[in-house]
């Protein structure tokens, strides 16, 4: 499909997909965005066009699941700010988020020096293996070993609290 007939086929029905996506999207300028990105798509797949019988219906589809997808995205994205706005806030999250911090820090202190050093620098300074296997002089398997261990004991010093 070349230009001329891109803009003879596609780009006259801009107007039904505009219509469209502001009856879905009840937003104006939210509906002019959702037609230039599916006339963009349209645009890039205009080769494909051609094999398409019912253009109209194609377009008209097309632009809604472009407008439901976008619905659900902002939907997404209110329950994820919803969920990240009451976390921050919620004090006893806060506290117990603390009193964990204490609780974690005081385990990895009662841990042998050497499991102690390996989960200190993994987990809490985020150096990668092989970084600790040659400050500590340890193979990276003995890190692995050093590091399960420590976590392990953590975890069972956790789960009997």
């Amino acid at each position: 499909m070349n230009t001329k007939q891109f803009n003879n086929k596609i780009l006259k029905l801009a107007d039904k997909a505009y219509r469209l996506a502001k009856s879905i999207l009840r937003d104006e300028y939210k509906a002019q965005d959702a037609v230039q990105d599916l006339n963009l798509k349209l645009w890039e797949k205009r080769n494909e066009l051609d094999r398409i019988e019912n253009i109209t219906g194609f377009i008209l589809r097309s632009m809604r699941n472009l407008c439901l997808d976008r619905l659900r995205q902002k939907h997404i994205e209110n329950e994820l700010s919803n969920d990240l706005e009451y976390k921050e806030f919620d004090p006893h999250l806060q506290l117990e988020k603390k009193d964990m911090a204490t609780q974690a820090t005081v385990l990895i202190n009662r841990l042998p020096e050497l499991q102690r050093t390996v989960i200190r620098m993994r987990d809490v300074e985020g150096f990668e293996l092989n970084e600790i296997a040659e400050i500590t002089s340890l193979t990276e398997n003995a890190v692995r070993v050093n590091l399960s261990r420590a976590r392990q004991k953590i975890r069972e010093q956790l789960l009997t609290n």
